[in-house]
């Protein structure tokens, strides 16, 4: 049965990650994707020179009428990825000023499973403080902090060790990277 995801990209650097999770989770057709693309999420992928083109049909953080706004839209998880710390902000903080953050707010109200991909460093206290929040709601606080044991050749590899442990999250399989004791 395919699941109804909700991805939506913010204005932290790491676009990419965001971008190859969207190719990922239409490979083989295992779900059913709704993009939201932030504004900042567009300038930042001007600057990182990643072409949102990759994503197919989006949504704007301004589209408050579009279904992942309302709880009877149903949606089994949302993942923000990349999740700048406004945005990571907003959501434990119940602040819904944009679509994202709204969506973000209903998979919580819902009980549905929201898994943000952070990209900052180094964190100070306040964002912290939120994670902790969060994660203690029962939201999943992925930091984009790869792991080298899989031995990646490129910054493709580094993608897909991050783009993989989200996909874990979602219960997913995948071979993107091997797992902890095994070969690849």
């Amino acid at each position: 049965m395919k699941r109804k995801i909700v991805l939506a990209l913010t204005g932290a650097s790491g676009i990419e990650y965001g971008v190859r999770l969207a190719e990922e989770l239409r490979r083989g057709k295992r779900s059913v994707l709704t993009v939201i693309v932030s504004d900042g999420a567009r300038e930042v992928a001007g600057r990182e020179g990643v072409d949102l083109k990759r994503l197919g049909k989006t949504l704007g953080e301004r589209d408050f009428h579009a279904a992942p706004a309302s709880g009877s839209a149903l949606f089994d998880a949302m993942v923000v990825c990349p999740c700048s710390m406004k945005t990571l902000s907003a959501i434990a903080n119940g602040f819904s000023h944009n679509l994202i953050a709204r969506a973000a707010d209903v998979a919580l109200k819902e009980g549905r499973k929201l898994v943000l991909v952070p990209r900052e460093t180094p964190l100070n206290a306040v964002h912290l403080e939120n994670m902790l929040k969060l994660s203690r709601l029962g939201v999943v606080i992925l930091p984009a902090c790869p792991g080298f044991y899989h031995k990646p050749r490129d910054v493709g590899g580094v993608v897909d060790f991050i783009v993989g442990k989200v996909l874990d999250s979602l219960g997913f399989e995948h071979d993107l990277f091997a797992k902890w004791g095994e070969g690849k």
